[in-house]
């Protein structure tokens, strides 16, 4: 294998080292190619390896190097695609057997838009199958099997973006794109220790790639910092006629033109870190925390505004997934799927009354105000990704609330799918270690607030070192 230094370099390293030519693309393609095909299968990761391919694009971008025709940094960067994103004459699973033929004509948007900047595929990673359209009880609802955490193989690398996070955190890839619709893209951040962003709905293009909500869906980079996030965004983001739900809106990565962080207001729950996250996690939560003050922010006690978040999100999901899956579910190859109460929950979709769905989407409404209302107030809201650390792989994710957890105080504990709901972007930090296991602190801002959100990153990272972190693969 390649020198590990190597491996986990930065997009902004490994470009910087490819101009100078200390390495070639295609020494730098097989290096995470063995890395890949080697490691991938240990962490149920990987979904299908692409060498052959990514060695001749990697050929052709040597041959722009040496002619010094640069096309920015994500130029001769090797990464991998959730398996949800099409690629063209290759197979595109969905992360589930009755799909684990389908082949696609056409490459994903954002497939050809990295394409054209240089940046170099080399495989389709695994997922959760269908993204968890349905719901799911147990990591091992894949085709590929439970996503294993690459900091220890006995836990959870989260879902459903499972193998984008274990192949950014076991340096399998440069870097990886994942796809949220209320926290596939967050948690896998958090559990696997890497950096995540999940753009503002609309801000990315949805063609080509699987869906599961219409109006939730959004699609995003796993990287090794905030500021890799921000050269895959600017790369990614735009209007597409193909895709109804973007906004026509582009990102252009300016940090050097965001208001001085002292005039930044944060928005925090006390309570998520006193009384809702799990103890083994305050002290990280605390020290983070610190270095946020440090940066000169302003602190405001906040709260979310009080709607039924994770009921909303699960009508609409609902609803919107059995919509989509409806050939599936009426042809009886949903019962192929791994997980049964995924397959019952497609199904116990299509019996869903017409006026849930849009009693959710009016209340819906009603919360994207109160959350334009609350940024009046504060600029960033700061929580914990996830309360807890990975879970176990044997345990079901399904698991009721006990009725202690029942009478305390929410604090900021539906901010994953709140911000799903109102279609806000959000960043994933890494921010230390629990057992042995990484914790992240989400930031939440308004609507194309991105470079806001990873200005504040890039401060955050530069005094911490928990994103330089390495598991023992």
């Amino acid at each position: 294998m390649a020198d590990d230094d190597l491996i986990y370099s930065t997009i902004g390293e490994l470009n910087a080292k490819l101009k100078r030519r200390e390495v070639s693309c295609v020494e730098l393609t097989k290096a995470y190619l063995d890395r890949l095909e080697s490691l991938g299968p240990k962490y149920n990761a990987l979904a299908l390896p692409l060498r052959k391919s990514a060695l001749r694009k990697a050929k052709y971008v040597d041959g722009d190097i040496k002619i010094e025709r640069f096309r920015g940094p994500l130029q001769g960067i090797p990464f991998g695609a959730k398996d949800l994103l099409a690629v063209a004459g290759y197979r595109t699973t969905w992360g589930a057997k009755p799909y684990e033929n389908q082949v696609f004509k056409e490459d994903a948007a954002i497939i050809r838009k990295l394409d054209k900047t240089g940046a170099v595929l080399i495989g389709k990673l695994a997922m959760v199958e269908l993204a968890g359209g349905g719901g799911y009880r147990y990591p091992s609802a894949s085709l590929t099997g439970p996503g294993l955490n690459p900091w220890d193989r006995g836990r959870w690398a989260g879902g459903s973006s499972s193998g984008s996070g274990a192949a950014v955190a076991a340096g399998m890839v440069g870097f990886a794109l994942g796809s949220e619709t209320s926290g596939s893209i967050l948690t896998p951040s958090a559990y696997c220790g890497v950096t995540g962003l999940r753009p503002t709905y609309g801000l990315v293009s949805r063609a080509g790639a699987m869906a599961l909500s219409w109006t939730m869906d959004k699609i995003g980079p796993m990287c090794r910092s905030a500021e890799d996030c921000a050269f895959v965004l600017e790369t990614i983001a735009g209007g597409d006629s193909a895709d109804p739900g973007t906004a026509g809106k582009n990102f252009y990565y300016f940090p050097e033109y965001v208001r001085d962080l002292k005039q930044v207001k944060i928005g925090i729950a006390p309570v998520d870190y006193d009384m809702l996250a799990d103890p083994s996690t305050k002290s990280g939560f605390d020290a983070a925390l610190s270095v946020l003050k440090g940066l000169g922010l302003q602190t405001v006690v906040t709260h979310l505004p009080d709607f039924p978040y994770p009921a909303m999100a699960g009508t609409i999901i609902k609803a919107e997934a059995s919509s989509i899956f409806e050939p599936l579910v009426t042809s009886g190859k949903v019962d192929e799927l791994a997980d049964q109460r995924l397959a019952q929950g497609l199904k116990a979709g299509l019996e869903l009354p017409a006026k849930e769905y849009l009693k959710a989407m009016r209340i819906r409404a009603l919360a994207q105000e109160a959350f334009r209302q609350l940024f009046v107030d504060v600029d960033i809201l700061v929580a914990p990704t996830r309360y807890t650390v990975a879970s176990k792989i044997g345990d079901a994710l399904d698991r009721p609330p006990s009725a202690a957890s029942a009478d305390r105080p929410k604090g900021m504990s539906g901010l994953i799918p709140a911000g799903n709901l109102a279609g806000l972007p959000a960043l994933s930090l890494p921010c230390g270690f629990a057992d042995g296991l990484p914790i992240g602190l989400q930031l939440v801002s308004r609507a194309f607030n991105e470079n806001l959100l990873l200005r504040m990153g890039i401060e955050f990272q530069a005094r911490t070192d928990w994103h330089k972190r390495r598991p023992p693969v």
